[in-house]
């Protein structure tokens, strides 16, 4: 009689539980949690080493910081592929170096602020009051500069 008493008791009370349907929509909205997570974490490795990878930043960068420099400058000559400006009276010369960077230096070549990584070549070449900077990186990859210098009034 112990046995038919618990029985009666088992049907009255109704515990939620998971359905083999309910089971599988969870498994399912995990896998595809998952997957989802696995695809933006291989986009995203990929853009951090196309990022590293690319010399496209860096021309950008230097292109803008050269730029700004030479604003504020007034152009004495061009030289032994070196570029000569005065800038607040001081005279500054921007080069490539013996070693592969581009680099900002005193016009007698004391202290030194490389601006640019990665060169394998450049050429720099001036007419009137418009100089042109050409560089060829390591890998290939070969970007141009033109600046017009105001003329001196």
């Amino acid at each position: 009689m112990k046995m038919a008493e618990l029985f009666c008791r088992c049907q009255k009370i109704k515990l939620a539980a998971f359905s083999l349907l309910e089971c599988l929509v969870a498994l399912f909205v995990l896998s595809g949690s998952i997957l989802v997570y696995q695809g933006l974490t291989k986009s995203v490795s990929a853009n951090v080493h196309y990022l590293s990878d690319n010399e496209n930043g860096n021309w950008l960068l230097f292109s803008q910081q050269l730029r700004s420099e030479l604003e504020t400058s007034h152009l004495d000559k061009v030289e032994n592929n070196k570029l000569y400006v005065t800038k607040s009276g001081q005279t500054l010369a921007f080069g490539q170096s013996k070693a592969d960077d581009f680099r900002k230096t005193n016009a007698d070549g004391r202290g030194y602020q490389p601006m640019l990584y990665g060169l394998k070549s450049s050429a720099i070449s001036q007419k009137e009051n418009m100089i042109q900077i050409n560089l060829t990186f390591k890998n290939g990859l070969e970007r141009s500069l033109i600046y017009a210098f105001e003329e001196a009034v």
